[in-house]
């Protein structure tokens, strides 16, 4: 049995392009202030119906070829059914099914185990909405 939960929300400014937003320090702040060398689970959710959360790398041009991939899946432009905002908004509201709104990681001895050149991003096309929020979680 767990010894501990411990819940934060961070908020995030993504703007009004589309973007790959690195939270991987957040994470890593939020284990040092919590998990205190224990072991355990981080969970990582965004209450967003038109963002996700994914574990890539970045820096590298993954990050933008992320994005590339997500407009040759979610094209925007007006095949959508749901219309409102910005033009192919729609594909917006899709995105969470392909890019989930969580992730659970692993903390060994109070620190993110991510593989070498692993990041926790927030995957954000949704131009209409600046401003997010997302949940940490940590279960040791």
């Amino acid at each position: 049995m767990a010894d501990t939960f411990t819940t934060r929300t961070i908020d995030v400014t993504t703007g009004t392009t589309e973007t790959v937003h690195d939270l991987t320090d957040a994470c890593a702040s939020f284990l040092r202030e919590v998990a205190a060398g224990r072991d355990g689970l981080l969970n990582v959710f965004t209450p967003h119906a038109t963002a996700g959360l994914a574990v890539i790398e970045t820096g590298a041009g993954s990050d933008d070829d992320l994005l590339t991939a997500l407009h040759q899946i979610l094209p925007a432009d007006d095949r959508w059914q749901h219309r409102h905002g910005s033009p192919g908004h729609g594909r917006d509201h899709v995105l969470p099914a392909i890019v989930p709104p969580h992730a659970t990681l692993p903390v060994l001895g109070g620190r993110l185990e991510l593989g070498t050149w692993q990041s926790v991003v927030l995957v954000d096309t949704n131009r209409d909405n600046p401003q997010r929020q997302v949940r940490l979680s940590f279960l040791g």
